[in-house]
């Protein structure tokens, strides 16, 4: 199974997905990256922080746009080319964020398709926005 090929894909098409971020998300995470920042698995460091308790990773609430990319929007086969990120609010653990990409522009010469990305926590603030640039599947050949 492949995803959407650039023919079958229009400007305005959009996927979510939608996750609540866990403890242990967090800790995987950190495990998986070495990223061990004790804004990210240190309580009593990060109480002293502006955050005034741990936050998720950046990059993990970025992971779930991936996702989406990947299973639904092209799907399966699409290649992540180029990603831009704003980093707009904290995810906390218990956070529930929801990932949306949309479809801003195609070109069908270049196989190549721009998309705004973002995140939302389950209270509609924003915590992330962007735009990536990716390369859906190319129909199999007969």
């Amino acid at each position: 199974m492949i995803g959407k090929t650039v023919a079958q894909l229009k400007v305005g098409d959009s996927a979510e997905f939608a996750k609540t971020v866990s403890e242990s998300d967090v800790y995987l995470y950190a495990g998986i990256t070495g990223d061990f920042n004790p804004a990210h698995v240190n309580e009593a460091y990060a109480q002293k922080t502006f955050f005034k308790t741990r936050i998720a990773h950046g990059m993990l609430t970025a992971g779930f746009i991936s996702a989406i990319l990947a299973n639904q929007l092209p799907g399966p086969g699409t290649i992540y080319i180029r990603q831009e990120l704003n980093f707009l609010a904290p995810v906390r653990m218990g956070d529930t964020v929801t990932a949306r990409v949309e479809i801003i522009e195609i070109n069908a010469e270049k196989n190549r398709v721009k998309v705004k990305t973002t995140c939302n926590n389950q209270e509609g603030t924003q915590i992330l926005d962007g735009e990536a640039l990716i390369s859906p599947p190319k129909a199999p050949k007969k």
